[in-house]
């Protein structure tokens, strides 16, 4: 998969005469660039030309979109910068929804854009587009390049940028740039160091901590994206802490702890959610507190109304932005858990005296979910109990989803990354994965796009080749994505992919279900075997439709993935019983004035 790393030339040093295109690549390769996402065109091809010896390897892939979400996934994943690049116009744009989910996800991903040429602009010539308002949404940083001469200044920035804003960034480049001769110094990468925060604000936190009877510690991106979950560790303990991860960050913390508790948001975990109810003081350590992921679940309204709120941001613009916060750290969460952690020690703090009673608390709390879990084998609302019993008359074996799920966590191997697609069953996934390292769960954020997970995947599993990389999506979702399996097997890029086949868009469908009086409109799906098409496209398919054959089929693929370097895709036979929805509080009962529509109440 990465065969470019070889020893190569270092980047020329001084003024140097050379070509805007190997500027540009130049550039790149003293970014540390050695793979980009995307698919060959025209407008960059004298670049593309001379990415092999500059240690740099084109990835084709199937679709642009699946482009941006491997860049994403290689990001999330390494740390690094995630490239993609398409032709100038259909190829650009067919990248927008990938780098909106990046964005969300705060990954470094470079997304480069060779447009029109600058004679033909405006004319209204052969795939020309204006690319920058297209993704100015989505990009902390754009640059156009507004003369050949500045290519390398413009790569340069780009990539720093993406780096020191945490988000996708944009480089534009006329295609009629990448030719001519040029005199310029490739510059050289410029990282911005990250401090713990202001001095007052460091000891108003530490204050409050001191004070706290109940202190509670949520755990959100920036401990991963920050390599801080060593030092939200320590404070952990230091306090007797239960920490919560934040929503869809549930690698923020080691499973196995026994200060973690799990997820909040939609299908979150209770513990979490309960445990978070009682705290006077929680340390809202590298998160946004979003409301997606603070949304009430379970029926539980757990957000504690009375708590004080110490919020560690590295962007100061998340500060007090979602819930009212009582001190605010303008911080790094590494930095600022060190700073807080030594501010902490010496003194005697009010939670010391019932550590042990809260320490009960917390396991009373985790087994009792976990209990639940074990025996929520399937939904008990009335619509999923209809179909289950229906479910016995069909021809086949269908599994419930929860008892699918819990299985293939405890199959779950070590170091394994996931990735999640949006939907029902993949969002009841929040309450079943677990993972004991950092940069080892992915999923499309607040922008909830379907066929994220395969592709995220794919660019996750190129720059963490040592790693089981497992992919969750539904029937739905996976029809957006799946012709990316070719890309796995054109590149020898092996994953494992979950399709749960449930012959529905699930998500929407247990809205009409709830609101709608189970009108069911555009919402069921007639799908071929998913298992038959993924052997049509060279890989390895398997339909599952009895749980004992959840586990095994799971550890068989990891290990033709790991250790024979084949993509299998692991087609799960589902019920169409439903999870709770997530959006009750953007939609309500119809109301209908119109005589034709009396009955559609």
């Amino acid at each position: 998969m990465n065969d470019t790393t070889a020893s190569k030339p270092a980047a020329p040093a001084g003024q140097q005469k050379m070509t805007p295109s190997e500027a540009f690549v130049e550039t790149m390769a003293a970014n540390g660039v050695t793979e980009i996402f995307g698919i060959m065109g025209s407008a960059f091809m004298d670049a593309m030309d001379i990415f092999a010896p500059a240690g740099i390897k084109l990835i084709p892939v199937v679709h642009e979109q699946g482009a941006g979400h491997m860049a994403d996934g290689y990001a999330r994943v390494s740390g690094r910068h995630g490239v993609v690049i398409g032709q100038n116009g259909p190829g650009i744009s067919n990248c927008v929804t990938a780098i909106a989910a990046a964005y969300w996800a705060h990954s470094p991903v470079v997304m480069i854009t060779p447009e029109t040429g600058t004679m033909g602009m405006g004319l209204g010539g052969f795939q020309e587009a204006n690319q920058l308002p297209m993704f100015q949404e989505f990009t902390k940083y754009q640059g156009h390049v507004n003369n050949p001469k500045r290519m390398a200044e413009y790569t340069a920035r780009c990539f720093d940028r993406a780096m020191s804003e945490m988000g996708p960034t944009q480089l534009n480049i006329p295609r009629d740039y990448f030719y001519g001769e040029v005199t310029c110094e490739i510059p050289k990468p410029m990282r911005v160091e990250r401090g713990a925060g202001g001095e007052n604000s460091l000891n108003a936190a530490a204050d409050l901590l001191a004070n706290a009877k109940f202190p509670v510690i949520l755990a959100g991106g920036g401990v991963v994206m920050g390599d801080a979950v060593a030092e939200c560790q320590a404070l952990a303990e230091r306090l007797g802490a239960p920490v919560v991860t934040g929503y869809l960050r549930n690698d923020a913390f080691p499973a196995s702890h026994p200060l973690w508790c799990g997820p909040l948001g939609y299908q979150g975990s209770k513990a979490a959610m309960k445990l978070i109810a009682q705290a006077d003081v929680v340390v809202a350590l590298g998160s946004r507190m979003g409301p997606f992921g603070t949304l009430a679940q379970h029926g539980l309204d757990y957000w504690p109304k009375d708590a004080k709120i110490i919020q560690v941001e590295a962007d100061h613009t998340n500060l007090g932005l979602v819930k009212k916060i009582t001190v605010g750290v303008h911080g790094d969460a590494k930095a600022s858990a060190k700073a807080m952690l030594q501010r902490l020690q010496g003194r005697a703090l009010v939670c010391d005296g019932n550590q042990a009673a809260r320490a009960g608390t917390i396991a009373a709390e985790k087994a009792a979910w976990e209990k639940e879990l074990d025996d929520w084998t399937h939904e008990r609302d009335a619509y999923s109990l209809d179909v289950i019993e229906e479910a016995k008359h069909e021809a086949g074996n269908w599994l419930h989803p929860r008892q699918v799920l819990r299985e293939l966590e405890k199959a779950m191997p070590p170091r394994a990354m996931v990735s999640t697609d949006i939907g029902n069953i993949n969002s009841v996934a929040n309450s079943y994965l677990r993972f004991e390292e950092p940069r080892s769960f992915f999923a499309p954020m607040s922008f909830g796009n379907c066929g994220y997970a395969l592709p995220t995947m794919i660019g996750a599993k190129v720059a963490a080749p040592d790693r089981p990389a497992i992919s969750y999506a539904g029937d739905g979702a996976w029809g957006m994505s799946m012709s990316e399996i070719m890309t796995c097997v054109r590149h020898n890029i092996p994953v494992t992919s979950i399709v749960f086949h449930n012959r529905q868009w699930g998500a929407e469908k247990k809205n009409q279900v709830d609101f709608y009086n189970r009108r069911f409109v555009a919402g069921e799906l007639d799908n071929q075997s998913f298992a038959g098409i993924a052997r049509a496209m060279g890989a390895e398919g398997v339909t599952v439709d009895r749980l004992e054959d959840v586990g095994p089929a799971l550890k068989k693929a990891i290990d033709a993935q790991m250790n024979g370097g084949k993509t299998t895709v692991i087609e799960i036979m589902c019920t169409r019983e439903l999870g709770d929805p997530f959006r009750r509080d953007a939609l309500s009962k119809p109301v209908r004035f119109l005589d034709k529509y009396k009955d559609y109440v």
